[in-house]
């Protein structure tokens, strides 16, 4: 951890900071700003973007800056996904990053990995404070905006970050966690949602943490839905009836998150949703049907494992989806929706009920031994 710290933290290299800008007199021709090799993408998409910005459901970059020897997100000069200058070209306000922990790693050293990519959040969005700012909730997300800088909610993490225990949940909170993903535990699992289970939503829902339930089996997804005061988030979920994936949704339960209010964001993923923007339109419009258009938005996965779909390759590809979605008719208002307003109201809607919470209850006590046996 500290030696990639000191890698964000490296000075430039010998004659960089002479470098004229590329719009000075006598400055070289620049190479091509992302999103550039998208073609003609009309100014409206870019106009639209520009007042409604993507608030992106999902990203890898915090895994995948574990694995990197030395990045720098201002240059663009990188393998990766996502950087400044995507996040600029796509029309980027907010960006959940993913605290992801791969199967194999459980108990303590699942808590341990957290906290390290965590750390690492917060480390990366304080060395580049001009572009990225920590984000809480949606006044926080919409004050970065305002001031230029791209909103970073931290989150999903896995349930096994918080080993069973509430404090662990309340101490992860406190540094910044904004989104669990109730899966792969004991109580949250394929058995369904346990006593204690339930008990974790009530306090997320005391804290202001939204439930994230891709991945989650149907069974414990409905009784979350039914639990939670608060919106639930499925934050990288497709419908099931276009393409059979393991965490897309039926239309049964895209109606039941209707009903809740809650979330489900598409992700632009050629395994869940297809190999061509049309492809991933034909996913929005079947949950924007079928849930309802408050309930639908957009994951980016990048900088995951996910293969994306032709012409959205990275954060810098929004404008041409959004392009794809005026030539199928979708209105300004409806766009707005899905690029920043759903997830606005998502958590509008999780500070809300964190506010009354706190007014109700205490913090829980309740252990896993106590209330599962």
């Amino acid at each position: 951890m500290a030696d990639l710290q000191d890698e964000f933290d490296t000075t430039a290299e010998a004659g960089e900071l002479d470098r004229l800008p590329a719009d000075a007199p006598g400055a070289e021709a620049a190479e091509p700003e992302p999103g550039a090799r998208l073609g003609e993408v009309p100014d409206k998409a870019r106009a639209l973007l520009a007042a409604h910005p993507v608030a992106d459901g999902y990203s890898g970059l915090p895994w995948a800056l574990r694995g990197l020897p030395y990045c720098d997100l201002e240059s663009g000069d990188s393998c990766l996904e996502t950087d400044v200058p995507r996040l600029r070209a796509g029309g980027v306000g907010a960006q959940f990053w993913s605290l992801h922990v791969p199967e194999e790693i459980a108990g303590d050293r699942a808590v341990s990995a957290t906290l390290e990519q965590l750390d690492l959040v917060r480390h990366v969005v304080t060395r580049y404070g001009d572009a990225l700012r920590l984000a809480r909730d949606a006044s926080e997300a919409a004050d970065a905006r305002n001031h230029g800088r791209v909103a970073t909610v931290v989150g999903p993490a896995s349930a096994r970050a918080i080993g069973d225990s509430l404090g662990a949940l309340r101490s992860l909170h406190a540094l910044g966690l904004s989104v669990l993903t109730l899966a792969d535990t004991s109580w949250a699992g394929g058995a369904g949602l346990s006593a204690f289970g339930e008990e974790v939503v009530r306090e997320m829902n005391r804290l202001g943490v939204l439930a994230d339930l891709s991945g989650a089996p149907e069974e414990t997804a409905r009784r979350v839905l039914s639990v939670s005061r608060a919106p639930v988030l499925f934050t990288r979920s497709g419908a099931r009836a276009l393409r059979e994936h393991p965490a897309n949704l039926s239309d049964d339960l895209l109606a039941a998150v209707g009903a809740a209010k809650g979330l489900c964001l598409v992700p632009l993923s050629a395994e869940q949703t297809g190999t061509s923007v049309r492809d991933v339109v034909s996913h929005l419009e079947h949950v924007r049907r079928v849930a309802g258009p408050e309930c639908v938005g957009i994951a980016g996965t990048y900088d995951t494992t996910a293969a994306h779909p032709a012409e959205l390759d990275d954060a810098s590809c929004y404008p041409r989806l959004v392009a794809e979605l005026l030539g199928q008719g979708w209105s300004d208002a409806e766009i707005g929706a899905l690029t920043w307003g759903n997830v606005q109201r998502a958590l509008r809607g999780a500070d809300f009920t964190a506010r009354a919470a706190r007014e109700r209850r205490e913090a829980s006590t309740a252990t896993i031994t106590r209330l599962d046996g």
